[in-house]
């Protein structure tokens, strides 16, 4: 596809409100308190910094002893309990992170609140608070997520759209029904590659998944321009192959159904298992624009879109890292030898 011809919009999906986000206990945000707990560091909407505090029931589970902090998931714990200094803080910390997402160029704000609770009206409870806790600030729309169908109609229903109309992330062939609620409530959609039975193994069976769940949303009458395919990012770690697949894949979407449709994924998932992370993303980021994403699944904060564009592919550490991305590098080997040279910077 020529360059001019694809999107100039970059729809970032900011992914960071998220039940299952950690920050590790030993960075730089986490700070032994006064009283020898453990808080993380944020912002208030006063300007001022404050502490999320650790609760004595998560410094009990196994996350916190091998050193994570699911910080998201404890605030949103803190925001709909009966304490009215716990609600305050949970929504100051969740309200904090929202707009960091939005002042690095966030688009939507992707919420879910599936790990806060394993009961299903707790994490309803939970999906409704941080809906309209969020929306209360945020000038971009909302992403609604969960792999529950009933907790995203939950949070679609909170939805006041003052911002914007809803994302739903998303839809998939053995969840078909998302589709019904993208129409019913007027939302865009994020359409993934995972089939009926699982995940897809490869590009065709991507390229395939994606084409029959897209037939499903034109059927029901949702535009092409509201669809917003994910054909779904594996790690490199895991398999050499798997960023090509999901290149190859954008590329074949992208060829089908022109510039209107959207291209997006959690492009940060590949590098899981692979140092020096942020090369890895940005490269990967870098690459899936020149197949033809017009947005991602991601945390602006940690990536800049506008790093990503004026990254240097002439350097030895971009060389090295697409190579391994675009599978040429069996097993990683030459990427993880010229880390552990320290060839790779910080």
């Amino acid at each position: 596809m020529a360059l001019d011809s694809r999107p100039q919009r970059f729809i970032i999906i900011g992914e960071n409100i998220h039940a299952t986000r950690i920050v590790l206990r030993k960075g730089n945000r986490v700070k032994v308190l006064d009283d020898g707990t453990e808080g993380v560091r944020f912002r208030d909407t006063a300007g001022k910094t404050r502490y999320l505090a650790v609760p004595p029931r998560f410094r009990e589970t196994q996350a916190f002893q091998q050193g994570q902090i699911k910080h998201v998931m404890i605030a949103v714990q803190k925001g709909i309990s009966s304490d009215s200094a716990e609600q305050e803080e949970g929504t100051e910390y969740l309200r904090a992170e929202a707009r960091r997402q939005i002042e690095a160029g966030a688009s939507f704000l992707d919420l879910n609140v599936d790990e806060v609770s394993t009961r299903l009206d707790v994490q309803q409870a939970a999906m409704r608070w941080l809906v309209g806790t969020i929306q209360e600030i945020s000038p971009i729309p909302l992403s609604i997520d969960s792999s529950n169908t009933e907790i995203l109609a939950e949070g679609l229903r909170t939805c006041d759209c003052c911002a914007g109309r809803p994302m739903i992330n998303s839809a998939t062939l053995e969840r078909i029904e998302t589709l019904d609620l993208a129409r019913k409530f007027d939302a865009e959609i994020i359409a993934t590659g995972a089939g009926r039975a699982g995940m897809p193994e490869n590009t065709e069976q991507r390229v395939a998944n994606v084409e029959e769940l897209v037939g499903q949303a034109r059927a029901r009458g949702i535009a092409l321009a509201d669809i917003h395919v994910d054909p779904l990012v594996f790690p490199i770690s895991v398999d050499s192959n798997h960023g090509r697949h999901y290149l190859d894949a954008v590329r074949t979407v992208r060829q089908t159904y022109g510039p209107e449709i959207h291209l997006t994924g959690g492009l940060s998932n590949v590098s899981f298992g692979i140092p020096n992370r942020k090369l890895v993303n940005e490269t990967f980021i870098a690459l899936a624009i020149d197949a033809g994403i017009d947005g991602a699944i991601m945390d602006p904060v940690q990536n800049r879109i506008d790093a990503v564009r004026s990254i240097d592919r002439t350097s030895e550490p971009y060389q090295l890292a697409a190579a391994m991305l675009l599978g040429e590098d069996e097993f990683c080997m030459n990427y993880l030898m010229a880390f552990r040279k320290g060839r790779l910077g910080s």
